[in-house]
């Protein structure tokens, strides 16, 4: 992808042309998944007599599939908020490395706090994914805004899939609506297969994938954020101290 030749890089229009371009790449194989795993996900909201306009809201505020589970599951069944508010939490905490090693992709030229925490709500795993993939052919000054409209695309997208799901559940057999929860991780790790560059990068997703059945249903719901920490530690220490590695 190229800088836009057309314009300054103090002009006040071009952040808005980078979030365009941004929302224009969310249309893309990722995002198709992303949309027919929330029609799973609509299809869950439905069966549990969930108000559709909450569940699209928890799409919109808290933008983490197995989280938003937790949430709307815990309401169903008359869980106290202090507790989903807990696990939710917990939820979440997996996603935290995503958010610090792709924060310096999205940072831009100066560092800029409100800009970066936005950018940082984005983080998901087709983010993550796609940002690693994309934000390296972004000029350094486009990348916030490219980044918030690659989120905002994702984001309106899997809004619509919940929409679609919630109102189509009738028409989908079970069994199909339960798959389609499955299409992330599928393609989660199709797209860690695919930016594997180095040696250390197939270690990695190597170990994690050794680590995750060690770690199934970890405590509040770790068990991703454990195989992929130990997966890529491990990877790396190994790539790291490896005899006869050249410095």
């Amino acid at each position: 992808m190229n800088a836009l030749p057309d314009s300054h890089p103090d002009d006040p229009a071009r952040p808005a042309r980078w979030f365009a371009r941004g929302m224009r790449a969310a249309v893309s194989t990722p995002g198709l998944v992303l949309v027919a795993t929330f029609i799973g996900f609509g299809g869950l909201l439905h069966d549990l007599g969930f108000p559709v306009l909450a569940g699209i809201l928890s799409t919109l505020l808290v933008w983490a599939l197995p989280a938003q589970v937790i949430l709307v599951g815990g309401l169903a069944a008359g869980a106290s908020l202090p507790a989903l508010a807990v696990a939710v939490c917990l939820s979440g905490v997996r996603l935290l490395p995503m958010v610090v090693s792709l924060m310096p992709l999205m940072r831009g030229p100066r560092p800029r706090l409100l800009s970066e925490l936005v950018c940082a709500h984005f983080v998901a795993v087709t983010l993550w994914a796609e940002g690693f993939r994309l934000l390296p052919k972004v000029a350094l000054e486009g990348r916030p805004s490219y980044a918030v409209g690659l989120g905002c695309g994702l984001t309106a997208l899997s809004m619509t899939g919940t929409a679609i799901g919630f109102y189509l559940t009738g028409a989908l057999p079970g069994p199909l609506a339960v798959a389609l929860l499955l299409l992330t991780p599928i393609s989660f790790a199709i797209l860690l297969v695919r930016n594997a560059r180095q040696p250390v990068d197939w270690l990695a997703i190597g170990l994690g994938t050794a680590i995750s059945p060690l770690v199934a249903n970890s405590p509040g719901g770790l068990d991703l954020f454990w195989a992929g920490v130990g997966g890529g530690t491990l990877a790396f220490f190994i790539a790291r101290y490896l005899p006869g590695r050249r410095a």
